[in-house]
Order: structure tokens, then sequence, then C-alpha cells
């Protein structure tokens, strides 16, 4: 981040100026644990936390000066150099709206359903051969996450990658306005988080919002896949190209192969390796390009650096955890990437030799809709021919009912209320060789599983 002093911060996030001494910002923190020495301290208050009751340990760690809410209660530190906002969230959008108009570099930013994280990695894997670029360590992709990532590029930064979430009507609009991005992405439309955006058309309309922040010139690129985002961009008069796996596509994969562990398929006659699995990530690997070619990367560069790609974090990652296979796929989960995530499972073992687990978790947000759409994973449980079923969760305990009720081959299954309860119990259940796909929203905790299997099996011997 290039350096404010106090008072040109204050005026731009419109703070009650301080009456103490004049500092210059180096960086900021919402995290008095990690500030550092020259940071400005946000005082964010979050689901957990409020950071206006850390802000002097950030102030012991090093802050300059600590931006708080006006009605906040912090007399005790009234001495120090602070700011006062009516809402520190907005404050750090406001700074990293203006920062951005400031930079040099430029932004790609990226919404849809699913795939935002794997398309992101994988468009920053790329271009980093080729250009200083930057992107969120972790899923910073909410109002203040993207400004985070923003505001941590420096000056030699040329490319930013950002991704852009949402969960109710409106977030996407604030977010790009901030990015102003110069090449803007929709992966895909699918049925997520229904509880706030209610139904399909909603979230069309909420990510095609992404092009309000276009930079002047600008590129939008969407999935031609999705009919409704196909009209929905053609409705509002918005320019756009497009990539996915039917003709009309401007951007298209064909022979398409999905491997195991791996999948292939051939864009512009040149036929790519992919080290990820299934048919979703082959779609993000179409996304990718579609971008990276913006910036001057030809097919075959594309090609050479995507097979260094290393695994996503609990993205459909391959663990081999003593003589199992696992898949963690535990950091959210919805009905698409549910579907995505299954199908991978069912091509590890084409030859009906080890057994398929599935450790399912609740698939949360989905509102009135949360019942037909457990009912429905039940179904394509059934038809992936899962052997063990463990289900952690009230919602995927209609998933359970419903893989019992369809199921036409002998399937064990068991429920459980949380994971806790499960992993006790994963010793009983899980056998050697077994290959496993574990998987849920946040809500369900499933990485506890991982760890549990690392505990039963992780110094047994693969052969």
């Amino acid at each position: 981040m290039k350096d404010f002093t106090t008072t040109e911060l204050a005026g731009i996030i419109q703070a009650q100026p301080s009456e103490n001494n004049e500092a210059v910002i180096r960086n900021v923190s919402i995290d008095s644990r990690t500030t550092k020495p020259g940071d400005c301290f946000f005082a964010v208050k979050g689901d957990n936390f409020d950071g206006h009751n850390f802000i002097q340990q950030a102030f012991d760690k090093g802050a300059l000066c600590a931006v708080a809410n006006k009605n906040a209660d912090i007399a005790e530190i009234a001495d120090k150099n602070i700011l006062r906002v009516n809402d520190t969230i907005k404050a750090l959008g406001d700074l990293a709206a203006e920062y951005r108009k400031q930079a040099n570099f430029k932004v790609v930013a990226i919404t849809g359903s699913a795939g935002k994280t794997t398309t992101r990695q994988i468009i920053h894997h790329v271009l980093s051969k080729k250009f200083n670029t930057c992107t969120a360590p972790k899923n910073y992709n909410n109002y203040i996450g993207l400004p985070l990532t923003l505001l941590a590029a420096e000056s030699k930064t040329q490319i930013v990658v950002a991704e852009l979430a949402t969960n109710k009507p409106g977030e996407i609009e604030y977010l790009t306005k901030i990015a102003a991005p110069d090449i803007a992405l929709i992966t895909n439309i699918h049925p997520v988080h229904l509880a706030g955006l209610g139904n399909l058309d909603a979230i069309t309309e909420e990510k095609a919002s992404i092009a309000q922040g276009l930079n002047p010139g600008g590129s939008l690129i969407i999935n031609g896949d999705c009919e409704k985002l196909l009209n929905a961009c053609r409705n509002k008069n918005i320019t756009f190209t497009t990539f996915g796996k039917t003709e009309h596509c401007d951007i298209q994969a064909a022979n398409i192969k999905c491997n195991g562990l791996s999948s292939q398929a051939a864009i512009q006659n040149t036929q790519i390796d992919i080290p990820l699995p299934g048919m979703g990530n082959i779609e993000n690997t179409i996304a990718a390009f579609s971008i990276c070619r913006l910036f001057g990367i030809t097919i075959n560069d594309f090609a050479q650096a995507i097979k260094t790609l290393p695994p996503i974090k609990k993205r459909t990652e391959p663990l081999q955890i003593g003589n199992l296979t696992v898949l963690n796929d535990c950091y959210n989960a919805n009905p698409a990437s549910m579907k995505n995530a299954l199908d991978i499972l069912k091509s590890l073992d084409l030859n009906k030799k080890r057994r398929l687990v599935f450790i399912c978790g609740d698939m949360a947000e989905l509102g009135r809709q949360s019942e037909n759409l457990h009912n429905n994973l039940g179904r394509q449980i059934t038809d992936a021919k899962v052997n063990l079923l463990i289900t952690v969760g009230d919602y995927a305990k209609i998933t359970a009912q419903t893989a019992k009720n369809t199921a036409k081959y002998k399937i064990k299954i068991f429920s459980f209320k949380d994971v806790d309860s499960a992993c006790n119990k994963l010793e009983k259940f899980i056998k050697d060789y077994d290959i496993i796909l574990i998987k849920g929203s946040r809500s369900a905790r499933l990485e506890a599983a991982i760890e549990k299997l690392k505990q039963l099996f992780g110094k047994k011997i693969s052969k």
C-alpha cells in the first residue's frame, strides 16, 4: 500500500480529525494480533469479535492510528490518534476505492455462484509467470475482504485478481464500484444464497451488476452456457464476450475428458492438461484462459503454466491419508458444487473395487428451497452409487432419508446432529482403502473430520 498521512486518510474516509500528532500510515490492519508498526487499525465489528475492544492492543503492537465508530465507548484510550467515522467498514471501503483510483495496477474481478476461488487461483498462477500479480491469501471477497485485497497491492503490482461474493441484493454493486475492474468475469449462475437472494432470477441480476463498476473500456466475460445470464446482460445492453462448452461461445472447450483427479480439454485446438478434477474445473479453466488471453497470454503459455498449478485448498483437494483417498471439499457447499463433487467421487473407482464414502454436511442459506434441494442431493448420492453415507446436520438428515428411500442397492447410512458426534464414530465406520468425499457448508465445520481421519489413518502405509 502507498503511504497516507492521517490528515489525508481523514479526508478520504470523512473522519473527525484527530487532535494528536500527524502520522504516516504504511498499511492497514483489522486484527490486533497481526498489527505491525506503522499500521492504521480499523476497528471492525464482525460476527464473533468487535475490533473496538482491541484498539489498545493494536497501539501496543505499534499502530500509529485507529479508525473507530463515532458511538464507540473508548474513552480510556482517548489520548491516542483515533479517527472517528459513522461506519468503519464503509471507511475501509472508501480508503480502498481511493487507493484503487490512485494506483496503476489493473484489476480482474470475479463473481459467480461457484468456482470463483479456483478460477481466481488459476488466473493468478498463470499471470504471475509474466506479471507482478497480487491476490488475496484467503477467501477475501466481501465488504472487508475486498478492500484488504486491494490495499495489499504494492507500488510494483501490475495486476490484482479479486473475488466478489454476495448473499443479499446490492453487495456486488457496492464491491465492484470499489474494485473498478478493468476485466470482470461471471463464472456461472446456480441456486445459492437463496435465503438472501430469493430465486435464480435475483441471483442472475445480482451477479450481472458486476458490470456497473467496470472502468471505461473495461471487458465483461460471462458463461455463455447460462441462458439466464445471457438474457440478463442482453436486456441491460451490456457488451460481453463468452466462454463455455457449447459452439456459440467465444472461447470454447472441446474434447473434454475427466480422468479421476485430473482432466483435459482442448481450447483453441490445443490440448490442456488440467491438474484438477471434474467438469466444474474444466469450466473454471476455460474462464481463466478467457481472462489471461486479454493480457497477451497465448494458449501454449497457458497450457504450460497450468501444469504446475498446486491443489486448491479445500476445493476437491485430493489428500492421501494413510491408505485412504480423501477429497477435502469442506470449505463450502451448494447444489451445483455438490453434484460436481459427487461426479468426481464416482469417477475415482470405475472398477468398483473400493468403497465410496460421503461425509455430507448441510448446504446453508438455501431459504425456503432448503428441504427440496437436500432431497435432490439424496437422489444424486444414490445415482453416484455411494456405499457409505454419513450426514452431519438437520438438513443433511433429510438428504440421508431420501438416499435411503431411493437407493436400489445396499447403502449404509448414519446421521449425526454435529461433526463432533460424527467424528467420535469414524473409527467404527471407515475402512482401509476407502475413497472419501467430505463436503458441506462452512457451518458444518467438516475440517474436523479431516483431522480425525489423520489421527486414525495417517500412520498407515498405502500399498
